[in-house]
């Protein structure tokens, strides 16, 4: 039986605008009455999260920065942070990278530069760092360090982004979130070894776990649990991955899949 379910927030809970789907509240209601346990696992920050779900900080496990931060309670569950000196050669990487803007992800706030402070750029800042800072340069900054990610409103991270970070591949776990954010975290960090610490901290089988994902940083999750639903509008690496396939976001994909689950007994 599915104790747990892992869900991915943007292209797989909320939908292309950016909203959560109707009846959420009552389908957490059944899964409470069932007793499972509900995970929003996503690259976004901690406090993005509670914004997204304030009304349930005292119910939810929250997988937040792709794994690297994990709190139930508001209590850490167990974090994963960058080395400070490699975290600045990361940081560096930035200054060659035109348009680009980089968030240092720290447990107490979210940094920019100040010279990045553009419209275009604030916006999207906003949307995932709900707690965030303008500094001047590095140096300002006194957090520890959970992730760096770089925003490209290009929608072009593979190519402008991702290839600039690569070599950093033998040392820290580098991703592709989106087409827009690529993400760097401490190596072997991701959110399927988030999962496989939750499991192993609050005793859950792989086979008590379910997941849904859509992109490439929800590989690992879905492995790492009995019943992988990849969306309909998932990138087509993570449906080779996946078991299972649900209908798109925008069609209450993550729903339709729990539905599944309790139609077979699962739940």
């Amino acid at each position: 039986m599915v104790k747990i379910i892992f869900c991915d927030m943007d292209g797989t809970l909320l939908t292309s605008e950016n909203k959560l789907p109707e009846g959420f509240d009552e389908m957490i209601a059944e899964l409470n009455r069932r007793g499972v346990l509900f995970v929003p696992a996503s690259g976004r920050q901690y406090f993005s999260l509670l914004r997204s779900f304030e009304k349930y900080r005292d119910e939810f496990l929250f997988l937040a920065e792709n794994g690297a931060f994990v709190k139930y309670k508001d209590e850490e569950i167990f974090s994963s942070p960058l080395d400070k000196d490699m975290t600045r050669e990361v940081w560096a990487v930035g200054e060659q990278l035109d348009n680009v803007m980089r968030v240092y992800c720290g447990k107490k706030d979210a940094y920019v530069l100040r010279e990045q402070d553009k419209p275009e750029l604030r916006t999207e800042l906003d949307k995932y760092y709900t707690r965030n800072a303008f500094v001047d340069s590095f140096d300002e900054i006194d957090d520890t360090p959970l992730k760096i990610s770089f925003f490209d409103p290009t929608g072009n991270t593979d190519k402008n982004v991702y290839p600039k970070l690569e070599h950093f591949g033998d040392k820290l776990q580098v991703v592709l979130s989106s087409n827009n954010w690529v993400d760097v975290m401490a190596l072997n960090v991701n959110k399927g070894v988030a999962v496989k610490n939750i499991q192993r901290v609050m005793n859950f089988k792989p086979e008590e776990c379910a997941a849904f994902g859509d992109y490439l940083n929800d590989c690992e999750m879905l492995e790492a649990v009995g019943y992988g639903f990849a969306m309909a509008n998932a990138h087509p690496d993570l449906k080779e991955i996946a078991k299972f396939e649900t209908k798109s976001n925008n069609q209450d994909g993550v729903f339709v899949g729990i539905r599944r689950l309790i139609a077979y007994g699962l739940i």
